[in-house]
């Protein structure tokens, strides 16, 4: 009876001892899962705020590659109005060359009226008292020839001053003009890169957002594993406790036995 009670003391005494171990070890394993829970708490705060700024940045190059697109747009409505005045200036240009060309016409027929008019106040001189009213109108008409020639040359000195300012007008304007072919160019890469940009920081956005669940179920996990770990601790603890009433128990008996 004495061994069978004392078999009973060694097994209560093992069950006690490896209840007190199993306890310690939950002990442990809880404090490192409270530990594993608020870096996972922490890199779940600090993943919701690495979230918020890349969509934000998200945000901002779709802004930018709306602007952009914008910006495209109005220089290349720049370049064709560019375009458009450099060819408008060329048919000014032809056009103050078809009235010097006009000009030199009235200048040359100018010329050949004061021609003919000197001729005929010559023949009119000639002609005595009755070639002296033809020689006045000879006279009259040569003045207007003399008067249209200064006219003529007047306009053809304008013109061709015209015609300088609008070449070199064109010029500038067509030099303007392959300037802004150049930065719709470079808008346009612009452009590229900012929606390459905004691809990226999308797709980037999406793969933190999954980073971020994935971060959210290991937080869920770990709430579990704390919760079993704590309710395990208690097991091991209330089972220890009742081993020790046991070895209590049977040690009163033994000395109630002993007594008798």
């Amino acid at each position: 009876m004495r061994g069978m009670i004392g078999e009973v003391l060694h097994s209560v005494s093992n069950v006690s001892q490896a209840a007190s171990t199993i306890h310690q070890g939950n002990l442990e394993l809880s404090s490192r899962t409270a530990q594993q829970s608020a870096a996972v708490v922490e890199t779940a705060t600090s993943m919701e705020q690495l979230t918020a700024t890349v969509k934000n940045n998200a945000s901002n190059a779709r802004l930018a590659s709306q602007i952009a697109a914008e910006a495209t747009h109005n220089a290349s409505q720049c370049g064709i109005a560019v375009h458009n005045v450099v060819s408008t200036m060329g048919e000014i240009s032809d056009s103050f060359k078809k009235i010097a060309e006009i000009t030199a016409v009235i200048n040359s027929i100018a010329f050949q009226t004061n021609i003919l008019a000197l001729n005929a106040a010559v023949d009119a001189a000639r002609a005595g008292e009755q070639g002296r009213g033809f020689a006045v109108v000879a006279s009259e008409v040569r003045n207007l020839a003399q008067r249209s020639a200064g006219a003529a040359k007047d306009i053809e000195r304008l013109i061709d001053e015209s015609v300088g300012r609008i070449s070199n007008g064109h010029q500038q304007v067509a030099r303007a003009g392959e300037t802004m072919e150049q930065i719709v160019s470079s808008i346009a890469r612009v452009n590229e890169i900012i929606a390459e940009i905004s691809a990226a920081s999308d797709e980037q956005s999406r793969g933190i957002e999954q980073i971020a669940r994935a971060v959210g179920e290991l937080d869920g996990t770990t709430q579990q594993n704390a919760s079993l770990v704590s309710a395990s601790s208690h097991s091991a603890h209330a089972l220890e406790e009742q081993a020790f009433m046991l070895q209590r128990l049977v040690s009163q008996f033994c000395l109630q036995g002993a007594v008798s």
